[in-house]
């Protein structure tokens, strides 16, 4: 491949669930290439590091719009995280526009800014929309418009109860004392390939602590362990009020910090509030 130049980046983060954000306006470069450069910029030791890239994109149908590609180089509908984390790219750009919205693979969805520090964004609150709750909208195999709800399932000889949502993306929830990292990583993998969910799923280990506090681990699916996952976030706390286990809002304790949710009982809409930093700016090349 000949080479194409210095790729301006900047590396950004939602309580360590990390990206590398990238202008992408006036880009034209197909799909397979920004899947090599997720590869190659998110590798911890011969790129920059991350989970993934986000693209800030061109948009018919908001001011502007985001496509994530993960670590292995397959592409996400949403994340959490990220879009707090490019919501604060735009802020202190100039370059958000209140209640106008991004466009993401979810849908178009609606941040704001609830603090700041020094005018740059500091915590950024997202209307995530309503959860999808049928196999149809999870990616499920069996009967399309069934819930999946405490859902046993055999994983190497180890039975685990899977509740499953969708918050643009899918979520196969585990409640009980939380995993450990090498569990996470044993029985996440298993379940995220698992012929149940033909486009795969992200797994989280879920541990409820009371009635409005939850703890979490996350294998997220095409990047592995990770900190923080926004989306496993809401699907979590939404999986938490159907199996009658907390109120509707929370907060949820994750690696990399806390997190804040709530599921609004009248019109259904997940609200997921944290902070997010950006890291260092600089350039990436791809021969």
């Amino acid at each position: 491949m000949e080479e194409l130049g210095a790729l301006p980046f900047t590396k950004m983060h939602g309580l360590g669930n990390d990206y590398l954000f990238i202008d992408a306006r006036h880009l034209s470069f197909p799909d397979d290439l920004w899947q090599k450069y997720a590869v190659a910029m998110s590798s911890r030791h011969f790129g920059v590091g991350s989970d993934g890239i986000i693209l800030i994109t061109e948009s018919s149908k908001a001011p502007v719009g985001m496509r994530i590609f993960n670590q292995d180089g397959s592409e996400s509908e949403m994340c959490g995280n990220g879009l707090r984390a490019m919501t604060k790219w735009l802020y202190d750009r100039q370059q958000f526009i209140p209640g106008q919205g991004i466009e993401t693979g979810a849908g178009i969805l609606y941040p704001e800014i609830v603090a700041t520090e020094g005018f740059r964004a500091s915590v950024i609150r997202v209307n995530m929309g309503r959860p999808g709750l049928t196999r149809r909208e999870v990616g499920m195999v069996g009967h399309p418009n069934e819930k999946c709800i405490n859902e046993p399932l055999d994983v190497d000889g180890t039975t685990v109860y899977l509740t499953c949502v969708s918050m643009g993306n899918p979520h196969a929830i585990v409640f009980g004392p939380l995993w450990d990292e090498m569990t996470m990583t044993r029985l996440g993998r298993k379940i995220e390939h698992h012929s149940l969910f033909p486009k795969r799923t992200n797994v989280h280990s879920v541990e409820v602590v009371d009635s409005r506090h939850l703890r979490m681990r996350h294998w997220e699916r095409g990047a592995g362990l990770t900190l923080a996952c926004g989306t496993g976030v809401c699907a979590a706390a939404v999986a938490s009020v159907q199996t009658n286990q907390v109120e509707r809002q929370m907060s949820v304790e994750v690696p990399g910090g806390i997190l804040d949710v709530s599921w609004d009982s009248d019109n259904g809409n997940v609200f997921l509030t944290g902070t997010a930093q950006q890291i260092c700016e600089g350039t990436f090349e791809l021969i």
